[in-house]
């Protein structure tokens, strides 16, 4: 029987090490591997020119360099880029790139699916079908920087895990991608720019913390327990009192804050009463709070809320002394709520 080829995109650099240890090489080899794996244009053990041509040899018979293609890609009038990147498996998944005047943040998926059944996302109408690999998720950030260079010559500067699936239900995989992408000879991308956002799964909020540093963010949208639970059935599981106290644990730089996100759905969490209780619940916590009008679909029972109920809504929060962003509806012509693109095609 023939073995299965290992995707060496899916081990960090210390992994890679203990498996090329193993095969009785130097850890200089694994090195020299990792060091370019993450380099652009490369495909194959044949360009990496100072490994020699046996051990090239070798390693094109019991490994493999998995890359994404990209399916579809639509650009919005505002200059946001929906991805959907098809998998070895047929699967879709979908990364959205949002260019601003000072970065290029690319929101990246880890999982197919959701099974967090959020009744706001679409992702969640798909239900869970998979976790991706390590290699599936910093793959999207390969194939998209790629794209980049080719279109306009520019760079991805941010990551926010906000994409497709809960982050933490993967979190294996999440870590030893989270290791590939902030690796000096992976990715290199700083701690400072990459986001992990969760929907609240308490414990491994708390071991994120101790694991690795990332900036956190986490999918509030509602103030009470009654109605969290009502539109985020993990609130049953980890309630807001379990939520706050791991967000209080979990470790924070000098001048960096907990992001929450809050989606405003028109008679539902969006009232001044919401606004006041959201304000002393996040009493104490270093944060800031984005608010985002709900995206309108016709699969999904919310709709938005009016211009000044927001601006209502922000300015109660900003009096209690918060930081309070609104944020716009990108990527609106192109279906770039999470989930939108994948639904619309179905998962293959």
């Amino acid at each position: 029987m023939t073995l299965a080829k290992i995707d060496l995109k899916n081990l960090n650099r210390a992994q890679l090490n203990e498996w090329i240890t193993s095969l009785g090489h130097s850890a200089f080899r694994a090195r020299q591997i990792f060091a370019w794996l993450y380099r652009p244009g490369i495909v194959d053990f044949e360009q990496m020119t100072d490994l020699s041509k046996k051990f090239r040899q070798e390693l094109r018979e019991i490994a493999t360099l998995s890359n994404l293609t990209i399916d579809q890609r639509e650009v919005s009038r505002d200059g946001t880029i929906k991805y959907g990147l098809r998998l070895a498996d047929g699967l879709l998944i979908e990364s959205v790139l949002i260019p601003e005047e000072d970065r290029n943040t690319l929101c990246i998926s880890s999982q197919v699916g959701c099974a967090m059944g959020c009744a706001f996302c679409l992702t969640g109408t798909m239900g869970l079908i998979r976790n991706l690999s390590p290699a599936e998720i910093v793959n999207q950030i390969c194939a998209v920087q790629a794209d980049l260079a080719r279109h306009d010559g520019g760079r991805i500067t941010n990551l926010v895990f906000m994409g497709m699936g809960e982050p933490l239900a993967n979190f294996d995989n999440l870590l030893v991608a989270l290791e590939i992408i902030m690796d000096e000879l992976g990715l290199d991308f700083s701690d400072r720019r990459t986001t992990v956002s969760t929907c609240g799964l308490a414990p491994r909020i708390i071991e994120l913390g101790r694991r690795i540093r990332v900036n956190l963010a986490i999918s509030l949208h509602a103030a009470d327990d009654e109605t969290r639970n009502r539109i985020m059935p993990v609130n049953r599981t980890y309630p807001l009192d379990d939520l706050l106290a791991a967000c209080r644990q979990f470790p924070l730089p000098k001048r960096k804050r907990i992001m929450f996100e809050y989606i405003l759905l028109a008679g539902i969490n969006d009232r001044d009463e919401d606004a006041v209780k959201l304000a002393g619940l996040l009493r104490g916590l270093p944060c800031k709070i984005n608010l985002l009008p709900c995206n309108e679909a016709p699969q999904l029972p919310f709709s938005r809320p009016s211009r000044n109920r927001v601006y209502a809504f922000q300015d109660i929060l900003r009096r209690a002394g918060y930081t309070v962003l609104i944020r716009t509806s990108r990527g609106d012509d192109i279906s770039a709520a999470c989930g939108q693109l994948a639904s619309k095609a179905g998962s293959t």
